[in-house]
């Protein structure tokens, strides 16, 4: 396994090396050339005092959201109240519910009005425009998938150009973040840089499918979630 000495190496020789060719297209090529290139199969290496470490790693300037974590609301079963309440019919005839969620206004489904979010001391929740509360997490509850998913997170940044299949990466930038601070993340999504995604569908014999309700960040904005930045290439 990579060591985190070694592995700050690579990326530095990485660096040197210029543009690379993406290993793979679309919007996880980056991802996927990165990996391939430290060697890594797994998206965790060893951290400075042996912790785990998250790598993830962005286009300068990129107009994509990157997923903190994801995490389905409570109460149990919601997700399927949801669905029945607010969801459409895809094109295949199965109920859907895509919407991505942003504190300062009601988004919009289908053309009719459907999500703000409030939060209160103890919990961050949907409601609908007469502020009605339908779903909820708990900051506790947050709090935790945040620190057990990025305990520490190694960010690294690319310059990219082209497209598709021709698009070429330079990794030239790389930050150690660490010390998630939760009051910060709540002004984030209260400053409308952290969004919520819920990505509700059905199986084919019609039980809910929770394809992941998502905490996105712009990717410039990730470090501002964590107290502790340094700059390690």
């Amino acid at each position: 396994m990579l060591g985190y000495e070694d592995l700050i190496k690579k990326l530095k020789i990485i660096k040197e090396n210029g543009w690379v060719r993406t290993h793979r297209a679309g919007n996880t090529g980056i991802g996927k050339t990165l990996e391939d290139l430290l060697g890594i199969k797994e998206n965790n290496i060893p951290g400075p005092n042996a912790a785990m470490i998250e790598l993830k790693s962005a286009r300068k300037n990129a107009s994509s959201m990157l997923t903190l974590f994801t995490k389905s609301p409570l109460p149990p079963r919601v997700n399927s109240l949801l669905l029945e309440r607010f969801g459409y019919f895809s094109e295949k005839g199965k109920k859907t519910l895509h919407t991505t969620i942003k504190y300062t206004e009601i988004n919009t489904i289908r053309g009719e009005k459907g999500f703000g979010i409030s939060i209160q001391d103890d919990r961050i929740s949907l409601v609908t425009n007469e502020g009605e509360a339908v779903a909820y997490w708990d900051r506790e509850t947050l709090r935790n998938c945040f620190e057990q998913k990025l305990p520490k997170l190694l960010y690294v940044k690319a310059e990219a150009r082209g497209k598709g299949p021709n698009e070429e990466f330079w990794f030239n930038e790389a930050w150690l973040l660490s010390g998630f601070d939760f009051t910060s993340f709540v002004r984030l999504i209260e400053q409308g840089i952290v969004l919520i995604d819920i990505r509700i569908g059905q199986y084919s014999d019609g039980r809910t499918h929770d394809h992941g309700t998502g905490f996105r960040v712009f990717p410039d904005k990730l470090d501002l979630c964590f107290s502790h930045r340094e700059r390690v290439m």
